[in-house]
């Protein structure tokens, strides 16, 4: 069908964060990176800088949580960029293993984490990120025992 936009693949989130089992939860994400898909510009790699919070807050029917996640990250070309995320995470028992802390080392399936990015910079090559739309699917990663958050970002693009 015509007139629908496409999703053009940007870039892939890890953020090391740790889980708790609260209703509302101010998670900080500790560290991480962003790296750009190839073809994507402009070239993103990036890490984390400072302590980043996630503010996760579930459904009172424990279906459903919803992210709102910010942070700082440092390009290799020393850009600062803000990145701020929501989305809304379907709880399923592998997920709410996740967040219990009794999850088996490996991933998550895709498909269950849904995101919007946003960036703001003050730096004139990456300014144009602010006024692209950015959607995500994300995972959970146990790695080592500690949680690590994976998403897959792309560009909303006209159809």
């Amino acid at each position: 069908m015509s007139g629908y936009p496409t999703l053009k693949p940007a870039f892939t989130v890890r953020v090391r964060s740790a889980s708790r089992s609260n209703p509302l939860q101010v998670v900080p994400m500790i560290g991480g990176t962003v790296k750009g898909d190839s073809g994507f510009s402009p070239a993103l790699d990036a890490e984390f800088v400072g302590v980043g919070n996630d503010y996760i807050h579930a459904d009172p029917d424990g279906k459903h949580a919803r992210l709102n996640a910010h942070g700082v990250l440092k390009t290799k070309d020393d850009a600062l960029l803000y990145l701020n995320y929501t989305g809304v995470l379907t709880l399923t028992p592998t997920e709410q293993a996740v967040f219990s802390g009794t999850a088996p080392e490996g991933s998550t399936p895709f498909g269950n984490l849904f995101t919007h990015f946003t960036f703001e910079t003050g730096d004139e090559r990456y300014k144009d990120l602010e006024s692209r739309v950015f959607v995500g699917q994300g995972r959970f990663n146990i790695e080592g025992g500690k949680t690590v958050v994976e998403y897959r970002v792309s560009q909303v693009v006209q159809g």
